[in-house]
């Protein structure tokens, strides 16, 4: 499935509306160049599960924990980690995951993921996104048009 996105709010639309359809135990990949606009994403997801808090970024926490929504869910980004983080008890749990930057620890990951790559394309406008649903884990070069 491709969603075409021309700003932020459409970024985060997009994550709200898979987050609505979301599951418990459910792990989302998500893939994407700095500044390609993750955390919108994760934002709209967020406010999908019925999530009001304000949404920040895990980079330096590498997990933000929320469980205000219809479903706990657990924002990774794995973006400057070197070693296993204690993942079973999220993968695993009741909880929805996304993940930032999955590529870096693709085999800790169980196969049955769900993969969401947002791409730019400078030539369709500086904001214009490219965002894909792929069922199953379809990390950055494995990706097919």
């Amino acid at each position: 499935m491709v969603w075409e996105s021309f700003c932020e709010k459409d970024t985060a639309k997009i994550g709200e509306t898979l987050a609505r359809e979301a599951k418990p135990g459910e792990i989302y990949l998500l893939e994407g160049d700095l500044g390609v606009g993750k955390t919108v994403f994760a934002k709209g997801f967020a406010l999908g599960l019925g999530i009001t808090e304000p949404i920040t970024s895990p980079t330096f926490t590498i997990i933000q924990e929320y469980e205000q929504g219809r479903l706990p869910f657990y924002h990774f980004d794995v973006y400057r980690i070197a070693d296993e983080l204690g993942y079973e008890s999220y993968f695993f749990g009741q909880g929805v995951c996304l993940i930032e930057w999955a590529s870096l620890i693709q085999g800790l990951l169980p196969a049955e993921c769900r993969t969401i790559r947002i791409e730019k394309d400078l030539e369709r406008g500086f904001d214009y996104r490219r965002v894909e649903l792929v069922d199953g884990i379809a990390l950055i070069g494995e990706m097919t048009e």
